[in-house]
């Protein structure tokens, strides 16, 4: 067990990863002489050197490209897209190669690859460098999807990612790099499996990410009033635990849903429409979602902050749900 940033757990991970088995290799754009954008593959160039480690040019298309191939032919390639965003110039390979193949060759092939990338705001980068973009890529039959909201389970859920046979993108909020924890390495966690961040008894609220920690400094000043808020935090987005959310509702009878991503067809509403299918007997209120507006990212800090889910804006939710 040891303390570590949100950025060092994603570097443990890659380190134990590579250690333990010489297919995974690591490509990106300044991943190697520059130890990456935000610093999370500092020192893998010289523990692991150039033949596994490599900068890549500014071509996303063909990084996710080369992942492709490579991982077809017996590696397991971690690739970094250095902002979400910029998965977009990526969209053919992911979705129509990555995803595909495995059903596409009736099983006999696999696609051993993690797609790394960090989303959202909270930096003032306008709207081209902060969006969260994870509903889309959860659409896609053939990808997992997982957004981890600690360095433990972005220790744990890393190195599951890694060892799984088919495409996982692994979406890391840059706004929580620097963010401690103690991690245990040799705690597991399956894709797919949600926490209970919180316990609560009169409301459950599901989400992911960095809004978990919005949620918590929330539902801890509720509880002064006497709300008491339980926090599920999914971890994994593609596949979700529909299980783990229907038992909460199933105790708390009502349900809110947050993600710093757009509202409007986003995470929270497949959801919300499960919920509404296999626990509507349960509800004893309509389901609330809290997400960003429909449109893009503002620049402007004060702007930004608007557009963010604030403390403000989940509180009265909660209270609402309440009432």
């Amino acid at each position: 067990m040891a303390e570590m940033k949100y950025t060092q757990a994603v570097n443990a991970a890659i380190t134990d990863a590579m250690t333990a088995d010489q297919s995974v290799i690591l490509f990106g754009e300044d991943v190697a002489e520059a130890g990456g954008s935000f610093k999370a593959t500092r020192g893998l160039l010289e523990a692991f050197g150039p033949a596994r480690v490599r900068d890549t040019p500014i071509s996303e298309a063909s990084i996710v490209s080369m992942a492709v191939g490579a991982a077809m032919t017996g590696l397991k390639p971690i690739v970094e897209i250095m902002f979400m965003d910029f998965v977009t110039l990526a969209m053919d390979a992911l979705v129509n190669q990555a995803a595909k193949a495995h059903f596409m060759f009736g099983g006999r092939a696999s696609v051993p690859m993690v797609l790394r990338t960090p989303h959202g705001g909270g930096l003032n980068a306008g709207p081209q460098h902060s969006q969260c973009l994870e509903a889309w890529i959860a659409h896609i039959p053939g990808l997992k999807v997982v957004c981890p909201s600690n360095p433990q389970d972005v220790y744990s859920l890393l190195r599951a990612a890694i060892n799984d046979p088919n495409p996982v993108v692994f979406i890391e909020h840059k706004g929580m790099y620097g963010i401690k924890g103690d991690v245990d390495p040799g705690q597991t966690v399956d894709i797919g499996s949600a926490r209970i961040a919180r316990p609560g008894r009169d409301v459950t609220l599901v989400t992911y990410g960095s809004t978990v920690h919005t949620a918590v400094r929330v539902a801890n000043a509720l509880a002064t009033e006497g709300i008491e808020t339980e926090i599920i935090d999914l971890r994994s987005l593609q596949p979700w635990d529909e299980a783990a959310v229907h038992a909460s509702v199933a105790r708390t009878h009502r349900l809110v849903i947050a993600h710093e991503a757009v509202e409007a067809f986003g995470v929270g509403a497949e959801i919300a429409a499960r919920m509404a299918d296999v626990a509507f007997d349960e509800l004893d209120a309509p389901i609330l979602r809290v997400g960003a507006p429909f449109m893009p990212v503002p620049f402007a800090r004060s702007l930004e902050a608007q557009y963010a889910v604030s403390d403000e804006r989940l509180r009265a939710a909660i209270r609402k749900m309440i009432a």
